[in-house]
């Protein structure tokens, strides 16, 4: 008997029917590994924004919120506020408690799919509420480094989305998606550019530019982990262009507590809530 060294013979001598299936199945597992892989990375921008805004949300929320605002010299001024929401931050509430000259002024948002949003002030001093038209939605809240627009969902269909190379942000996996918003958005922003973690889906930085295409703006976010929702724990804002900040902080967060909807209504604006 012809006598064949063992590393010429097929597969050390094994059945080479046997080896043609075995050979199939690794080649099955490479295929569903590279097709998991390509779907992954042929993700689009439009796909990734849409998976963000489907993510889950609490019902309801409410809060103790921290607000600083820091000028260019260095000053800094803090507001205390109690903040209550519901249907993803769509519809909110926020009195401010401190400083003094500021007790009492609130704040009432209501989003609408087909409709301008409804934003009312009410301004104690005046014993006026005033209107915020969408025209002024580029204003600053409060003297802080947040507009009324960076107060409101975006719409997911009034923009476009880019999708740029993933990067690591703090040790995070993230995707990163350049926005443009449509002119149905109104928007006082030429564009975004957001990083998104990819395990979360939750945003964790994110540039605005001014319509002239310039950096105007510097966000942060910080969340945390309450009944399986990611929600946000620290905001930090930075104007470049006016190097301004405002640094936000939320505790006593409950989430699901059943707030009732009827809250969100303009009388209730002058009404403090007791917690």
């Amino acid at each position: 008997m012809l006598d064949i060294p063992g590393h010429l013979q097929p597969f050390g001598g094994k059945n080479p029917i046997n080896h043609n299936i075995q050979r199939e199945d690794i080649m099955n597992k490479i295929l569903i590994v590279l097709t998991f892989v390509s779907s992954v990375f042929s993700k689009t921008g439009f796909e990734i924004a849409k998976m963000v805004d489907e993510a889950p949300t609490p019902m309801d929320m409410s809060n103790k919120t921290k607000m600083i605002l820091t000028n260019s010299k260095g000053k800094s001024r803090t507001n205390a506020m109690i903040s209550k929401s519901m249907a993803g931050n769509k519809k909110q509430l926020i009195w401010f408690l401190e400083p003094k000259d500021d007790k009492g002024v609130a704040f009432l948002k209501i989003e609408h799919d087909n409709k301008d949003d409804e934003m009312r002030m009410w301004l104690p001093a005046f014993k006026k509420v005033r209107r915020i038209s969408s025209k002024k939605k580029g204003d600053a809240f409060m003297g802080s480094d947040l507009s009324y627009e960076d107060l409101s969902s975006r719409n997911l269909d009034e923009n476009e989305y880019n999708r740029l190379d993933d990067e690591i942000v703090n040790g995070k996996d993230c995707y990163v998606l350049e926005i443009t918003p449509g002119k149905e958005a109104n928007s006082s922003y030429s564009k975004h550019v957001s990083w998104i973690e990819k395990a979360s889906l939750v945003g964790v930085k994110e540039e605005s530019y001014d319509k002239r295409g310039r950096l105007k703006k510097v966000k942060e976010f910080t969340f945390q982990i309450l009944k399986d929702y990611h929600v946000i724990k620290r905001v930090f804002v930075k104007d470049v262009q006016k190097n301004h900040t405002t640094e936000i902080t939320f505790s006593d967060v409950q989430v699901d507590s059943g707030i009732n909807k009827n809250l969100f209504q303009e009388k209730n604006l002058k009404r403090l809530p007791r917690d």
